[in-house]
């Protein structure tokens, strides 16, 4: 498997009985691996951010475990972090990331969805949520107004979608 490329054969047995395929600092990682493979782009963060990950020439497959990957995706969150503090000179501490590659796919469709967001057919996930990020990140918020507005809501003990269902609405 030096090529980074699956067969398909062992995508047919699934992760849950193997280990992850990397080598961390010289040593093969023996976690379970998961669902997340060690493709091109996720090579590139590694590279790019000087990780001493490798995969090992001797895997049957491409999976990688939740610690590597919640490793490699920590890193390209730090290196977009530090260029746009480079690019705008602020700093962003006070600003949390999300991290939209953690939620599923259907998620994700839903949200482009919802916003019409327009993207190029057959996206994989992560260049879905790469592409929703960009929208997301220029939606304009009214911090003072949606605090405000959410301490009433769990104040009240209610939410929109308890009011779009007709809950919630004793006196309507």
């Amino acid at each position: 498997m030096n090529n980074g490329f699956s067969t398909g054969e062992e995508d047919s047995r699934g992760p849950s009985d193997q280990i992850c395929c990397l080598v961390d600092d010289g040593e093969r990682c023996r976690n379970t691996a998961g669902n997340a493979s060690y493709n091109k782009r996720i090579q590139k963060t590694v590279t790019q951010r000087r990780l001493k990950l490798s995969i090992d020439s001797h895997a049957h497959h491409i999976y990688i475990c939740d610690f590597h990957k919640t490793r490699i995706q920590c890193a390209r969150t730090k290196r977009r972090r530090k260029d746009s503090e480079e690019d705008s000179n602020e700093t962003d501490t006070d600003l949390p990331e999300v991290d939209l590659y953690q939620l599923q796919v259907n998620t994700l469709r839903r949200y482009k969805r919802h916003y019409k967001v327009s993207t190029r057919p057959g996206m994989n996930k992560a260049q879905l949520a790469d592409t929703i990020m960009k929208h997301f990140k220029t939606i304009p918020i009214k911090e003072k107004e949606i605090l405000t507005y959410f301490i009433y809501m769990v104040k009240s003990n209610s939410n929109k979608l308890d009011q779009k269902n007709g809950i919630g609405n004793e006196g309507t």
